[in-house]
């Protein structure tokens, strides 16, 4: 495989981890805001709702090959981080696969930046 290959391969790769965490992202702040914990979620959902619109960015850049891909994969990244170490402290279902997924795409992020450099 060329280097050009590995690229689009892992823009790819990259790209759908993004659109999956952006939806796990959306799924886990409107299951919590149904909560009856609604006060007790709101950091929770705040990270979320910051995740999965970093996510979203970071897939358009990346699709459209932006030079100022790699940064936004380094701020996804960190989003992604956060939001999965707040996710992680709650019990929920839909908690648990969002920081899955969170995670998934952080490291997604940080190989992207990694090639770039």
């Amino acid at each position: 495989m060329t280097a050009s290959q590995s690229h689009q391969s892992l823009l790819k790769t990259c790209i759908q981890a993004c659109f999956e965490c952006l939806q796990e992202c959306e799924n886990c702040a409107t299951a919590c805001l149904s909560s009856d914990m609604v006060q007790m979620m709101a950091q929770c959902i705040k990270l979320c709702r910051d995740c999965a619109d970093t996510c979203d960015l970071c897939a358009r850049f990346m699709s459209r090959n932006s030079d100022l891909h790699a940064q936004l994969c380094s701020v996804c990244a960190k989003a992604c981080e956060r939001c999965a170490a707040e996710c992680e402290k709650h019990d929920h279902d839909h908690c648990k696969r969002c920081a899955a997924s969170c995670r998934r795409c952080a490291e997604s992020c940080r190989q992207m930046v990694a090639m770039a450099a």
